[in-house]
Parts: structure tokens; C-alpha cells; sequence
């Protein structure tokens, strides 16, 4: 797979991260912040991860100007909707599909990261009883309908937008990889799931 092909790892990090307390993307979890153990995930597997967040977003030391880290792409404060992370980053991409994680679901690893990266089309982790389109890969092409769906709607459900693009659907091998921390009790279940994973480095 050529630079040209290969796909841009996305970290979303835009959130407000309210029943969480807020600075989401900076929570500790098992000696990270929570956004770090997705953005490993992804430089595991692709050469170029990025993430994308508010202008004031609260970011780990590596935010822009404080030395090595990833870069950062600025989405609109409009709107707090994971659709305009992707759509952000889908236009930032310069043409080329992007793989989408959110900072949230820090027990994805780099073998679901893998698969997304070697699909084709928009493709998201699901099965037909459920869907997390905030772990996916997104072709370029979908860019277009995006952007107009938020435009029509800016408050329509995430899933509802993708399911527009008719995506392919790669089931997780362990379901547990896709858990959502949004409070403080799933802080704890994922670092107890954690301890059973293998360690990402960073």
C-alpha cells in the first residue's frame, strides 16, 4: 500500500466529556491519559495519526507548540457532533480514506485498527443488532454526503448519517474492545479490562 493509499489514523477528541467531568481527552487511565491508548493503537498499525479536537480542547503535553506528539486538527466549535471530527478530517486528508477511533474506546488494539486499515469502502465495527461508526474507516468519497447530512441536520444521530453511506460492517473478535467510557464506573471497568490486554507502546 503506497503513502497515497494508506489510510490517515484519526483519534476523535472533540467531546465535552460532561458525565465524565469534563477534560475527557486527559482523564488517567492505567498511567495514560485516556486519550493516548487509541492514538497507539492507531501509530502501531499506520504511519500518519493525527487528532482532531476543539480549539480548547484540553490535550496531553504533546498539544501544538509543546514539542513531539502528533499533530492536531482544529474542528469548528459550531458544534459538538462527532460528525464534524470526521467530516474535519475527511477534508483535511488530502484525498486519502481515514480510520477513525474515538478518544474514548481505549481498548481497541492495534488487530482492529489492522482490519479497518486493510478494507476498502467505508466499513465500520458492527454487527447487524449494533453499530460504533466512531471506529471506522471512511473513504474519501464520503466526505460529500457527510457534510451535507450535517449541514441539513446539525443534530442528526451519528448512526443515522452512516448508515446513509450503506457501509461494510466488520464484526469485533471481542466485543469488550468497543467498551464507551463516558463516567467515572467505565474508567474502572476499562482499566480492569486493560490489565487483561497486551500493552500498546506509545
Amino acid at each position: 500500500m503506497s503513502r497515497a493509499e494508506a489510510p490517515v489514523g484519526v483519534v476523535l477528541a472533540g467531546g465535552r466529556g460532561r458525565r465524565l467531568g469534563g477534560a475527557k481527552a486527559t482523564a488517567p487511565l492505567a498511567g495514560r491519559a485516556l486519550v493516548e491508548h487509541p492514538l497507539a493503537a492507531l501509530r502501531a498499525v499506520l504511519r500518519e495519526v493525527v487528532v482532531v479536537a476543539k480549539a480548547d480542547t484540553e490535550l496531553p503535553a504533546w498539544a501544538p507548540g509543546a514539542g513531539e506528539g502528533p499533530a492536531v486538527w482544529i474542528e469548528s466549535a459550531a458544534s459538538h457532533h462527532p460528525l464534524v471530527g470526521i467530516v474535519t478530517a475527511l477534508g483535511r486528508a488530502g484525498g486519502r480514506p481515514i480510520v477513525v477511533c474515538a478518544c474514548d474506546l481505549p481498548l481497541v488494539g492495534p488487530a482492529e485498527i489492522r482490519a479497518l486499515a486493510g478494507a476498502t469502502g467505508t466499513t465500520i465495527v458492527g454487527t447487524a443488532a449494533g453499530t460504533q461508526p466512531l471506529l471506522g474507516r471512511y473513504a474519501s468519497q464520503a466526505l460529500e454526503p457527510l457534510a451535507e447530512l450535517l449541514a441539513a441536520d446539525p443534530a442528526i444521530p451519528l448512526r443515522a448519517a452512516v448508515a446513509r453511506l450503506a457501509p461494510r460492517l466488520i464484526a469485533p473478535e471481542d466485543p469488550r474492545r468497543l467498551l464507551n467510557v463516558n463516567t467515572a464506573e467505565d474508567l474502572e471497568r476499562a482499566a480492569a479490562l486493560l490489565a487483561a490486554y497486551p500493552k500498546v507502546k506509545s
